[in-house]
């Protein structure tokens, strides 16, 4: 998949997809069905506009470039959305990114897509022009309500992470770097891969959950570590079930599949370590045997 800035693009007739896109969604998904190029703003359009209001992402950008490389999509066009891109009205949007760069013939969005100065221009507006076809995408509903990123955002948030990888179409990912932690679960026999999340990026409520990390499967642990009263913050600390190794300084994703239980304080460390036997447990029933 070629990734291009608007002024590394040649016109040429193209078929695009137009969105944010923020978890490549089930939503989102049928908005960039047989569409060759998706057309996406980095940052988030929120973060310039309103950044008290902007959301804290499902994807970071990487994520989203992969997500849509496995769609299939040809190329994605990144507009560096900017306070000076914002100003464009829904009519300079159109004649200079659409038309003039793009040469798009035709332009598929959501049903609720906005675009231009103020939130001006929708979806009617595209369709009024006559130098591209527009295809409006109906929201796609789940369980009676319908897909959004903001939807999935506080299903992950509050630890749903089981409803929301319905939303999404994939179990919910967590990516970081594995940091030097305080070497707690190592003392207790269960060494993790300590992860702080990116205050940017959406990251599920504190609790303990079954995951999978590559191929094996993880008892995850995030919260604040209340037994200890670390005080440090919020960590992902992933236990890996049957593996042996070092993994400081490596990039992991950690795959949310189940909640197992809120995170708690325990009166002894041997009720701690008894409960992370029962997850470890709950864990490889969950996702069945060792991956390999």
């Amino acid at each position: 998949m070629r990734v291009l800035g608007l002024s590394e693009v040649r016109p040429h007739a193209r078929r695009v997809a137009v969105g944010q896109f923020d978890g490549v969604h089930l939503g989102h998904r049928e908005v960039i069905a047989d569409n060759g190029t998706v057309l996406t703003f980095e940052p988030h359009p929120a973060a310039v506009v309103k950044p008290s209001a902007a959301p804290r992402l499902l994807t970071s950008f990487d994520r989203k470039r992969e997500l849509l490389e496995a769609l299939g999509v040809e190329e994605l066009v990144v507009i560096a959305f900017d306070a000076e891109f914002a100003a464009l009205t829904p009519g300079e949007f159109i004649d200079r990114v659409l038309v003039r760069t793009l040469a798009a013939t035709s332009v598929s969005v959501g049903v609720n897509f906005r675009f231009g100065h103020g939130a001006r221009g929708d979806a009617s507006r595209l369709a009024a022009d006559p130098r591209f076809t527009t295809r409006v995408v109906d929201l796609v509903e789940v369980g009676g309500a319908a897909v959004s990123s903001s939807r999935i955002r506080t299903l992950v948030a509050g630890g749903d992470v089981r409803a929301a990888a319905q939303l999404l179409g994939y179990d919910f990912v967590l990516q970081g770097t594995v940091v030097a932690g305080d070497q707690r679960g190592r003392e207790l026999g269960f060494p993790t891969a300590n992860i702080v999340p990116d205050p940017m990026l959406a990251c599920p409520g504190n609790g303990v959950y079954a995951c999978r990390v590559g191929e094996h499967m993880a008892a995850v642990n995030v919260g604040v570590r209340p037994t200890f009263g670390a005080g440090l913050g919020t960590l992902v600390e992933a236990f890996l079930l049957d593996f042996r190794g070092d993994l400081y300084g490596q990039s992991l994703s950690v795959e949310f599949v189940a909640r197992l239980r809120d995170e708690q304080r325990f009166a002894a460390v041997d009720e701690l370590v008894a409960q992370m036997r029962r997850d470890v447990e709950q864990t490889r029933k969950l996702l069945g045997s060792v991956l390999t």
